[in-house]
């Protein structure tokens, strides 16, 4: 029969589909806001994988992820569980915002208080409801406002448990990532779960690329789980990311890359031009080390310090040089 599953006050049973839905709190205008959560049991016993995104309410290539994996039946496995939560923050994805109203971010708000912000309230019943329940998860984000972050994913590699987790997913990046403070992963690891993020396009921009590998590469954790028998191979070589740099606007301007996100680029290769608006000003910007794109700011007006490119760097990108040399 395997342990009993029981996800707010709801038990689920070998061969059950559940739909739980969740009321955090109301809107001003008393309308009731609630978060769903999707839980299918095999009847085979096996591992609980937490699939959950929409953590910041405008990652939107997260939600159609966790989505798309509902819509094929992906989340149907063979078995174990699946417990599936497209939008976890509600009321940012109402407002295109990556916070909650009160300013807050819920990623930041771990463990949670029943009584507390709206964030920390959120925050309460994922570390109530869901962690207790599972085994794994992976948690879905993207870049920031306008920036997008080449498929990736971010985990504590000094944990084993996690190194295998990043290997069996094979991103096109794996990136060696310490915990948040208050953030859902740091959380669960004190409880004995482990949570790789992944990380993929903008914020508010469908990225199909990003939304494919996503998908991809939760069936292939799937199958090393044995919850799954098939998966897709990879279409990249994973590389391990030790560390990273980042590229910065010396003065205000418009950039324009002539990279791409994901590239390899070289110390001192040219990636993009910064100018004034009239025509007066144009400064050549060079990579301040040798790493692949895993970031990119793809808005084109940028002020003094602003970041414009992040580098990661694996063992064979050392041997190119960095910034401190």
């Amino acid at each position: 029969m395997g342990k009993q599953i029981t996800i707010a006050e709801h038990e689920i049973r070998p061969g059950e589909f559940k739909e739980i839905v969740i009321n955090i709190a109301r809107l001003p205008s008393r309308t009731q806001i609630d978060t769903p959560i999707y839980v299918y049991r095999a009847i085979e016993p096996g591992p609980v994988l937490a699939l959950t995104a929409g953590m910041h309410g405008d990652e939107i290539n997260g939600m159609e992820i966790v989505r798309r994996i509902i819509d094929a039946g992906h989340n149907r496995v063979l078995r174990g569980t699946t417990v599936c939560m497209p939008i976890i923050n509600v009321y940012g994805f109402l407002n295109y915002s990556r916070e909650v109203p009160d300013g807050k971010d819920v990623n930041r708000s771990f463990p949670g208080s029943r009584s507390g912000s709206l964030a920390s309230r959120v925050a309460y019943h994922i570390t109530h409801d869901i962690i207790p329940n599972i085994d794994f998860g992976v948690d879905f984000h993207t870049g920031g406002a306008m920036r997008t972050n080449y498929p990736q994913v971010r985990c504590m590699m000094q944990e084993p448990k996690n190194v295998e987790l990043a290997k069996a997913f094979n991103a096109p990046f794996t990136i060696d990532s310490p915990f948040r403070p208050h953030s859902l992963r740091q959380t669960a690891a004190k409880k004995g779960k482990n949570i790789i993020v992944y990380e993929g396009g903008e914020s508010l921009r469908m990225d199909q690329q990003a939304i494919e590998e996503g998908i991809n590469g939760t069936l292939r954790l799937m199958k090393h789980l044995n919850m799954i028998d098939w998966a897709p191979e990879p279409k990249q070589e994973n590389k391990i990311i030790w560390s990273s740099a980042w590229a910065r606007a010396r003065t205000a301007g418009l950039f324009q890359p002539t990279i791409a996100c994901g590239d390899l680029v070289q110390k001192n290769q040219i990636i993009g031009n910064l100018t004034d608006p009239f025509g007066e000003f144009k400064e050549q910007i060079k990579s301040p080390s040798t790493g692949y794109v895993v970031g990119l700011n793809n808005n084109p007006v940028v002020n003094a310090g602003d970041a414009l490119m992040h580098l990661g760097m694996d063992d064979v990108c050392k041997i190119g040089g960095s910034a401190e040399d």
